[in-house]
């Protein structure tokens, strides 16, 4: 089996992941690669012309890369539910002076937009969450020289991403932080291992595999590793990295020794995501599945509250090897875990 990230230069096979939302910084990427090992730009919930602007910073330094980006699988949601739940949402938001959406927000977070971008500005590694992208589009990419990364949560997902035409497989377990990169969002994820779901995937298809969900010691990036994949990429361990852009009400809740667990939760965007415990997550237990509606829906809330250290109405994203996060360079915090 060929090793796309070996003909990269790759040396360390400990990842950075992607991480939507301001923590991955075009910093964190260069100095993952400083490491010896590469890093995944967050195209989510970016303009086409920042994530340009990220693109070039990044190339600037000229080390190998990869952007993450948002393949389309949009949840429906009900209006009836929408409404019910922006009702339960507006009485928390009217404490910050915000008026929630009243209708459903739907959009492809400027798929289209990127995917051309990509096409004209290639870069080393494309990878893709939450659906797997026409297959025009991955032979679109492949051409223009970039190795084309799929995000999976199951054998069956693996399967079909290598009939898709994909070069390499994303394989995430449910103890992952943040959004599950699962494509049935509406069905709960099997609570497998890490090194576990690799064994399935890698016995059942050919394709290179990165690991990722839930590492954040040695320990588990050796047993991913000898379960089969090629690598483990890690996001939560990175968080409190000296080039995270977390939040200060995001960092100052992983150090929190009151915040003992975490839980997956579809309140903050309508599909599920793991993050630290907080009262919003309890709070909303019955919150819909509707991506991305509901996510537009409680975002100028989370940024309101995050900017007032309010961390009981943030997504605190995190996997549930949190505690184990360190106040380190990238480049110290990837070489520690590669051992």
């Amino acid at each position: 089996m060929t090793s796309p990230l070996k003909d990269l230069g790759v040396t360390n096979p400990v990842l950075a992941a992607p991480m939507a939302g301001g923590p991955t910084t075009p910093a964190m990427v260069v100095a993952a690669a400083r490491a010896g090992s590469v890093g995944f730009l967050a195209a989510g919930y970016k303009s086409h012309a920042a994530v340009q602007s990220e693109i070039a910073a990044v190339r600037g330094a000229r080390v190998p890369f990869g952007v993450n980006v948002f393949a389309p699988n949009p949840v429906p949601i009900a209006l009836d539910d929408y409404r019910r739940y922006a009702e339960e949402v507006q009485r928390t938001a009217d404490r910050f002076g915000i008026v929630v959406p009243a209708e459903p927000v739907d959009d492809d977070d400027s798929f289209d937009a990127k995917i051309e971008l990509l096409l004209s500005d290639p870069v080393p590694l494309v990878s893709f969450t939450f659906g797997i992208p026409e297959a025009d589009v991955i032979r679109g990419l492949r051409r223009a020289g970039s190795v084309v990364v799929q995000t999976v949560t199951s054998r069956a997902e693996a399967a079909r991403a290598e009939a898709a035409g994909v070069d390499v497989l994303a394989v995430q377990a449910s103890a992952a932080g943040g959004h599950s990169g699962t494509l049935t969002p509406d069905r709960p994820v099997e609570a497998l291992d890490l090194a576990d779901l690799v064994a399935q995937v890698t016995h059942g298809v050919g394709l290179p595999v990165i690991a990722a969900g839930g590492v954040s010691n040695t320990e588990g990036v050796t047993a991913a590793l000898r379960a089969g994949a090629q690598a483990v990429a890690v996001g939560t361990a990175l968080l409190l990295a000296d080039e995270s852009g977390a939040s200060a009400t995001h960092r100052a809740a992983l150090r929190d020794p009151l915040r003992r667990e975490t839980a997956v939760t579809r309140a903050f965007t309508g599909r599920p995501a793991r993050g630290l415990r907080n009262r919003f997550i309890d709070e909303h237990r019955s919150a819909p599945l509707g991506y991305p509606a509901i996510h537009h829906l409680t975002s100028p809330l989370r940024k309101a509250a995050a900017a007032a250290g309010e961390a009981d109405l943030v997504h605190l994203w995190a996997g549930t090897g949190y505690r184990d996060a360190r106040e380190e360079s990238t480049e110290q915090i990837l070489g520690r875990l590669a051992g």
